[in-house]
């Protein structure tokens, strides 16, 4: 016996949550490099497959999140405009990609409760947004969960707090 089998291990992350938030976060990417570079998102999907991290991603969710926010991004710009401050062109390439990825989760992700598609994006904001980005992020997913998902709001607002 060996010190380290006398030492419990370490609790893991969930596999299940990691993947998806590296699905994310390579979703990220490639929304990003659609909004500077242009560009298609089989081409942008093949690309970012080659990267040394994709064989950590849940596949078919990360593909949900590029190809459906590719697809459907008039429609997510149209739902986050009403929320914002400025004009979505004025939003940095960043902001408006993490607005575009969470966006489409609370609309066609229902399964994913809102204050999780809204934590995803600001942790996703921090690593790669500006200083204060993640705030803004936040304010406007706040904005956009109360007018899509009111319903799920109101039944996390009637629920009492736990007591430890």
């Amino acid at each position: 016996m060996t010190l380290t089998d006398s030492v419990a291990p370490a609790k893991p992350a969930p596999k299940f949550k990691k993947r998806r938030h590296l699905s994310r976060e390579l979703a990220l990417q490639g929304i990003y490099q659609w909004r500077l570079a242009g560009g298609n998102a089989s081409d942008i999907d093949a690309q970012l497959r080659e990267a040394k991290i994709f064989s950590r991603v849940d596949a078919a969710y990360f593909a949900d999140l590029l190809y459906g926010v590719l697809e459907h991004v008039t429609a997510l710009q149209a739902q986050i405009q009403p929320c914002l401050d400025r004009q979505l062109s004025e939003l940095s390439p960043v902001e408006f990609s993490i607005l575009s990825l969470s966006t489409y989760e609370l609309v066609h992700h229902p399964e994913i409760p809102y204050r999780a598609v809204i934590n995803e994006a600001i942790e996703l904001a921090k690593s790669y947004g500006g200083t204060d980005g993640h705030k803004y992020v936040n304010g406007v997913l706040d904005k956009l969960a109360s007018r899509l998902r009111p319903e799920e709001l109101a039944l996390h607002r009637t629920r009492p707090l736990k007591q430890n």
